[in-house]
Order: structure tokens, then sequence, then C-alpha cells
């Protein structure tokens, strides 16, 4: 399921309170193009390892649809050295934790050790990296594995099966218009063969990224890369074709009728995003913006629509300004028993011309920046998220600086550009509107809704 992230609820009294610095990073680069970010905290005797690969969905085309999830699948099925289950047995034995995800721009694998056992990631990650065996045996399993994951998570959840059909109709010709599992034909249709030349094309080290956070010294690291993926050739990657979305002419919409508990409406505006906006503040006033919408108890969606008036059960707003492409600035609500989606779905745009006809006021403002910046600073407690903020600008095509950039370009937001942003992609033009009407239960069956937990990221 597309899952809104949601705002952090601390409450700071004004944006300048969560101003702290973000740790220094150390950025090294091998002969053979691998780069390494290293970013120290040395509150644990822990380090985690993340590497990172340029390749995701949005690189596959029509008919490998989920090529890059069931290769991250087959990534854990072994080498010459280290045989099916060998890696994850490994990586046990020596106290730590590890998995992996898939996502529209990026395959990453990670691993959390005892800092002293951070050789043991790197030797078993440079070997998976050029030196994968994907055995037709251990694929035909893992293939199962994958397709029984898309029904589970996908066309057995409501909420998820709106989702993944909402962005086929939101984006027209744009690869975010797939979903990362794949479409379940072109699923059920992939052969190791297409596994090995996607694994040979894109898993190289001049196409991938390590990033290391913990209780490390940057040099130690370096250099323990240097001897482990250092040996390990590039390879010619293929320049990737711009796939840009053609112009949306006019509103879209869509029903989805499956059984279900209740309904559900989710409303998406195109919008820009970091990489390649035409004005590098826009992306931080949408930022903003959901925040206004959707930035805790005391937000406009939840006083005025959950508590105020009544109308929604539930209610959120969401915006991701890293991505490789340009996204969607995303609306989400289940109106309360009697009312109904249209609605809801009136309230909504109501609230959203609001912020186009009126100036946010200031205190208003510094609230919501408070909070933005605290959800960014909060997940910097984790050194699990500081390594993906890390890892997903790199591999998006922005650089890391971008993470430390954040804090002062959220603060230097001001009412006008909020309003600017509103009035200039948050219009009809640029909408869809998807509603999951939900049909009767089968008397006996489980609610779709209670059987498994919703995916957004595809994990192993």
């Amino acid at each position: 399921m597309l899952t809104l992230r949601r705002l952090g609820c601390l409450m700071l009294a004004a944006p300048f309170a969560v101003q702290a610095a973000p740790p220094k990073v150390s950025e090294f680069k091998l002969e053979n193009g691998l780069k390494i970010l290293v970013q120290e905290d040395h509150r644990a005797p822990v380090a985690v390892s993340q590497v990172w690969y340029k390749v995701g969905a949005s690189y596959e085309h029509d008919g490998i649809t989920g090529l890059s999830h069931m290769l991250e699948h087959m990534m854990f099925k072994g080498t010459e050295k280290h045989p099916p289950g060998e890696f994850s047995r490994i990586i046990s034995a020596n106290g730590g934790s590890e998995n992996a995800f898939t996502g529209q721009d990026y395959t990453a694998y990670f691993q959390t050790l005892e800092k002293s056992r951070l050789k043991v990631s790197f030797e078993l990650e440079a070997d998976r990296m050029r030196n994968l065996k994907i055995l037709p045996a251990e694929f035909d399993k893992e293939h199962q594995v994958v397709l029984e994951e898309r029904r589970l998570r996908t066309d057995d959840q409501p909420r998820a099966k709106l989702a993944e059909q909402f962005d086929a109709l939101a984006y027209s010709n744009g690869p975010y218009k797939n979903p990362v599992i794949g479409w379940p034909d072109d699923v059920a249709g992939l052969t190791v063969a297409d596994l090995t030349d996607w694994y040979r094309q894109w898993y190289a080290p001049n196409n991938a990224t390590l990033v290391v956070v913990g209780d490390v010294v940057p040099e130690e690291v370096y250099q323990l890369a240097r001897k482990y993926f250092g040996p390990l050739k590039p390879s010619v990657l293929p320049p990737v074709k711009p796939r840009s979305e053609i112009e949306q002419l006019g509103i879209r919409r869509m029903i989805v009728r499956v059984p279900a508990k209740l309904p559900y409406l989710v409303m998406g505006y195109k919008a820009p995003v970091l990489k390649g906006a035409a004005e590098e503040w826009e992306p931080y006033a949408l930022e903003v913006a959901a925040g206004i919408l959707d930035g805790g108890n005391s937000a406009r969606l939840e006083s005025r629509l959950v508590r105020g008036q009544q109308i929604a059960a539930a209610v959120g707003a969401g915006y991701d300004l890293y991505s490789r492409l340009p996204s969607l600035f995303m609306i989400e609500g289940t109106p309360v028993q009697g009312k109904t989606l249209q609605f809801l779905e009136k309230a909504l745009l109501a609230e959203v011309r609001k912020i186009q006809d009126e100036p946010v006021a200031q205190e208003e403002l510094d609230r919501v920046k408070a909070q933005v910046l605290a959800s960014k600073v909060y997940e910097r407690d984790s050194i699990f998220y500081q390594a993906m903020q890390l890892g997903t600008a790199e591999t998006v095509g922005l650089s890391w600086k971008t993470v430390e950039e954040y804090v002062d370009k959220v603060n230097a937001v001001t009412p006008e550009q909020i309003q600017k942003v509103a009035r200039k992609y948050l219009v009809e033009d640029y909408l869809s509107v998807g509603y999951l009407e939900p049909l009767p239960i089968p008397e006996g069956a489980v609610a779709p809704e209670d059987r498994a937990p919703q995916g957004g990221q595809h994990v192993r």
C-alpha cells in the first residue's frame, strides 16, 4: 500500500529549536567507481552498512516489471563461495541482522553488526556484487514466494489494490505507473535469463554507493572497503533513457470495487521534486504545505475534518521531495459513517483552496516548520535512518549534501511561496482521484484488511 509519510509529533516552540547540525559525512571513491559515504555516530558500538544500487522498478519496461524486486530475493541465494542460505547464517552467527528492499529508484541491501564485524558485511556484499549464481532450482522456489507476496500484499489488500491502480491512472507513460512488485503476468513470466541479464547490467561497483553509519573511523572504513570492493571490475553502464511523463490536461478519476470494511479516498497532484525542479525552493514549499495539512493533531485536516466537522474518521497528506522523477503530492482519507466519499473529497478540496487563497499565518507556519523539522531530526536518532537519508539522496541523483541543507531550506520557506506552489501545482488539471467503494465481505470470511500488513517498499 502506498503509505503517506506522517510527520513527527514532537512539539517545539520555533523552527530554530531543531537546527542541530547533522554529523560530518566523509566521502571516498574507489578506482572502480564505488562511492563510499561514512558518517560517525559513537553512541553505541554498532555499525550499519548499506549497499545501494541505482536500479529499481522505474528502470524496468513493460514485460519485465517486478524484475528488480525478484532479483533482490535471489541475491540471498548464493555465490560459488557462499552457497544458498550461507549469507544469512554468517550474519546471524556474528550477532547481526540483515535484509533488503526495492523501491522505484533503487535496490538496497543492509546489515547491522557490532562495529568490529563490519568486515564480515563487506566480504559478503563484495562477493555477491559480482559473483551471484542464479540457480534454476532456487529461482523456481523464490519465484513462488514472490507470487505469493504479490497476492498477500496487493491482490488481497483493498487499499493496496487501489494504490496500484491509482498509480497506473495518475501516470500515463512515466515508469512510476508500474508497481514495484510488478504486474501479475510480468512476474509470472520472469526467467533465470531475465534476472541474469539484469544483474550483469546493473550490479557493479560503478553503479553502487556503500553507506556506513555508526561507531567507526572513516579512514578505516575506506581501507576496509578498498580491500574487499577494490578488486571488483566495473561495468559499462547503459545510458538511462528519459521517460518523462506527458502533461496531464485534466482531472482523472477511478473507482475500485472490492470486498472491504471501509470506503477510502486517495488524491494525488503531479508535483516536482528536488531533482529537476525549475525552482529549488518549490519542493521545500510543498513539503511545508503537506505539513500544514497533516502535521500532527493540530494540523488542519485532523483538527478541522476529523475533530471539528467530524467528516473524516482518518485523513492524511504526504509528499516526498527525494525521488528520481517528478512525483505526487498525496491526500487520503476515510469518511465517517454516514458521510460519502464525494462529501469528503469536497471537504479536502476546500482545505486545499484555503492554502491557495489565504497566506499561512506566521504562528501556524512556525509551528508546522518545527514539526516538519522535528520529524527529520528525530530520524537521526537511528543510525539506520541516517544511512537511509544519505543513500536515498545519493541514489536518486542528488548529492548527500542535500540532507544537510534540509533544515535551512525548510526554515527559509515563506507564506508567499506556499501560496505560489499551491496555486501552481495543487490544481485540477494535475489531479487524479481514486475511490475505494467496498463490496460486502462474504459471510464467514476474514476481512481483507485483517489478513496481512499492507506493504510500501517491498522488503524481502
